[in-house]
């Protein structure tokens, strides 16, 4: 697995809602700074994203967009994007734009995101 099929499958999971899926893509130790909060640790980072999925909007579509590649070392990767999530909630359509970073580290073979950062866009 590269760590491009890393932040893939990370989005994949993300927008299924697949908690799982998630959680096989990140470091035991992984921070994720959110405009809510800093959550460290896997327990933490699975209650900012059920938090988030509970408001379970209708035709929603989660996507990362415009993915540059900074570090794209042989151990540690970095990368910049921008992120969309969109649907209709209560009726009514909504989307919601920003930027976000990750790191990512080679664990044996595979790759896990130990960081994400993301910020909404005023």
């Amino acid at each position: 697995m590269t760590p491009a099929e890393c932040l893939a499958e990370f989005e994949r999971a993300s927008d299924a809602k697949d908690w799982d899926g998630v959680a096989a893509m990140l470091a035991p130790d992984a921070v994720f700074f959110f405009n809510d909060g800093t959550f460290r640790g896997l327990e933490e980072i699975r209650g900012a994203f059920e938090s988030t999925w509970a408001y379970d909007p209708e035709e929603e579509e989660y996507a990362l967009e415009n993915v540059e590649w900074l570090v794209p070392g042989q151990d540690a990767a970095a990368c910049v994007y921008g992120f969309r999530w969109e649907g209709v909630l209560k009726g009514r359509p909504f989307k919601a734009l920003g930027r976000g970073t990750a790191v990512l580290r080679r664990d044996g073979e595979k790759w896990l995101i130990v960081h994400e950062h993301l910020s909404a866009r005023p």
